[in-house]
């Protein structure tokens, strides 16, 4: 991942740099070569798909690109963050690789799962969480995707009672209860490296995917991160609140594309684009100076 945009765009180049030199480790490195065993490590993760981002949108700002709002899905809030001025890149890094550390910590002593729900609606998954019980829904992804997550016999009973409602399931790759209950012990922990954390006021609004409202303020930005470790990533409520403030452009940063075909799926007229590798920079600015 990256490699192109270093080798193409000096700033994407010194941004992986930077993370070498906050970190103390080549994350460079293992993000440009692997092996995949080596980047899925707690330790280089998170950061390499922040880096990634960064890197992407730095590339995008220097080009001219520019934007009304800043808005991310999950861990992607912290690359958010970066980009409206409420968080520097060092200070982000540093949060992200504390937060992989205490949920790994929480996820090795209460194992847990998460699964997706697919073709049921907002209502529909909720219900059969609650029937279930210890399953909570994790992320609103767009209509007709639902994550659900908790412990692991719940997450079973849950797949039972979908399969009985004609509801399609699929069991993700993940040992964790992320965005649920099950990770406030991780919560508190987060919370405690965000209180020594330096907040900036935004140069950009940054609309929360785990409130689904516009943030501001130190103590509403600390908040709001560490409530995002238990709250469910409401993705679909925050893009309809976005298109609400007549955003109709979104720019998807990182290294894959993901994001840009849930908001698609929320709302079929909005034009989006991906900017992952060098190619994909004349279409963003096409589409955003258009």
């Amino acid at each position: 991942m990256g490699a192109e945009l270093a080798a193409a765009f000096p700033v994407a180049r010194r941004t992986f740099e930077e993370a070498d030199d906050t970190l103390g480790y080549h994350l460079s490195h293992v993000i440009f070569n692997g092996p995949s065993a080596d980047l899925m490590r707690t330790d280089a993760c998170q950061p390499a798909v922040l880096t990634n981002s960064v890197a992407a949108w730095r590339v995008a700002a220097e080009a001219g690109l520019k934007g009304d709002l800043t808005l991310g899905h999950s861990l992607g809030e912290y690359g958010a963050l970066v980009a409206s001025g409420v968080l520097d890149f060092p200070t982000a890094l540093k949060l992200v690789v504390e937060r992989g550390r205490v949920t790994t910590e929480i996820a090795e002593r209460i194992p847990g799962s998460m699964a997706a729900l697919l073709g049921a609606t907002d209502e529909q998954a909720e219900e059969l969480c609650a029937e279930a019980g210890d399953v909570w829904p994790a992320n609103y992804n767009c209509p007709g995707q639902i994550v659900a997550s908790g412990l692991q016999r719940g997450v079973e009973r849950l797949g039972d009672l979908a399969k009985s409602h004609g509801i399609r399931i699929r069991v993700l790759d993940v040992d964790g209860a992320f965005h649920s209950s099950v990770m406030a012990p991780a919560a508190e922990k987060l919370r405690e490296a965000l209180n020594g954390a330096k907040v900036h006021a935004p140069s950009l609004p940054f609309l929360s995917a785990t409130s689904a409202a516009l943030e501001a303020g130190t103590e509403r930005v600390r908040t709001v991160l560490t409530q995002q470790l238990t709250a469910p990533v409401r993705f679909t409520q925050s893009v309809r609140a976005a298109l609400d403030m007549g955003v109709d452009r979104v720019v998807e940063f990182g290294p894959r594309s993901v994001l840009v075909g849930l908001v698609r799926r929320i709302r079929s007229d909005v034009e989006g684009v991906h900017v992952g590798t060098p190619a994909d920079v004349p279409a963003a600015a096409a589409l955003m100076f258009r």
